[in-house]
């Protein structure tokens, strides 16, 4: 049995992830600011902190050890460094949950990015107080995070860098936006560009990853690609996606960008047509961890099974879904 500390993650992936080592008999604490509620067994020792917050952090980890530290809430170097500071010593293995888009603001790169990619020319920030800022920001500083781990000498940290995440419990409710508009038969509206391959990765085979490495203690020090193996275009993933769910097959409108932009429909209409969509070479994470993934058609019919037994609220943007319809017959 391991003690095991979980930062952030109640309703995602760290909900499933703590599912799973409960399971297997390890000792969990959840350490969150609690704002969110969950149904997680009563078992689960509970922490309360906001983790931005040096002081409350302190108060909450000062004296206490864990064997493993699996964090899905870390966005900046400035965290990084306080978690290297407050856990030296008192972590057998440190997990941090990366993202692909620290390829993203590399320069004169090819997809599929792999490991090897990471260092190099990076892009200059695009114009303040734009979406594409913001993005270039949140790759920025998962950057900054993971140097500051590369840097701390003996820190035992794993960093798993991640794609686009399809999940059941996604609060983002990305995929739901696809299928709502394909259960109602009408056209889905979708940028001309960009129109890159997509290459997400289930929720679950995060999960099944990270308990694999923390199990064998494997890929300390090190940065790890995790991804789906199929790579598709997002036509073939609309089709498929119908396909599964018995929908008639998609009727799929190519608009300006800038147009779609201008009417208020993006990111909401198509949320994987985004420039900021990382596609990554899970190879190293076969041939070295022997990390395995889900195929695509199976995790998103258990997707799609969990939204027809557990239907959401239809998005927001849902209520103009009259007037994209009207632009794409224009």
């Amino acid at each position: 049995m391991k003690n095991i500390l979980i930062i952030g993650g109640t309703r995602n992936m760290g909900y499933f992830t703590t599912l799973r080592l409960l399971e297997a008999g390890h000792q969990v604490t959840l350490l969150n600011r609690g704002k969110t509620p969950d149904d997680l067994p009563a078992s689960v020792f509970r922490l309360r902190a906001d983790r931005t917050n040096g002081q409350q952090m302190k108060r909450a980890l000062l004296a206490r050890s864990f064997d493993v530290v699996i964090d899905f809430a870390l966005y900046r170097g400035a965290e990084a460094q306080m978690i290297v500071e407050l856990l030296r010593d008192h972590v057998g293995h440190y997990v941090f949950i990366s993202s692909g888009q620290v390829y993203l603001v590399r320069e004169g790169l090819e997809r599929p990015f792999r490991e090897s990619d990471y260092e190099g020319r990076l892009m200059p920030a695009p114009k303040s107080n734009t979406y594409a800022y913001e993005e270039w920001l949140y790759g920025m500083d998962k950057r900054a995070a993971e140097d500051v781990f590369r840097q701390a000498a003996g820190f035992p940290y794993t960093s798993l860098r991640l794609p686009m995440v399809n999940s059941e419990r996604d609060h983002m409710r990305r995929l739901y936006q696809y299928i709502v508009r394909l259960k109602d038969g009408g056209p889905i509206l979708v940028p001309q560009t960009p129109d890159h391959p997509l290459r997400h990765i289930y929720g679950k085979d995060v999960v099944s990853a990270i308990v694999s490495l923390i199990d064998a203690r494997a890929g300390i020090g090190d940065a790890i690609n995790l991804s789906q193996d199929e790579t598709v275009s997002l036509d073939e993933f609309l089709a498929l996606l119908a396909e599964i769910m018995g929908a008639r097959p998609p009727v799929i409108v190519r608009k300006k960008h800038s147009e779609l932009e201008a009417a208020g429909f993006l990111p909401d209409c198509s949320p994987f047509s985004d420039r900021w969509m990382s596609e990554l070479d899970n190879t190293r994470s076969k041939a070295e961890f022997g990390i395995q993934y889900t195929p695509l058609r199976d995790y998103l019919a258990s997707i799609v099974r969990y939204t027809h037994d557990h239907p959401p609220q239809n998005p927001v943007s849902y209520k103009r879904r009259h007037a994209e319809i009207q632009l794409a017959q224009t």
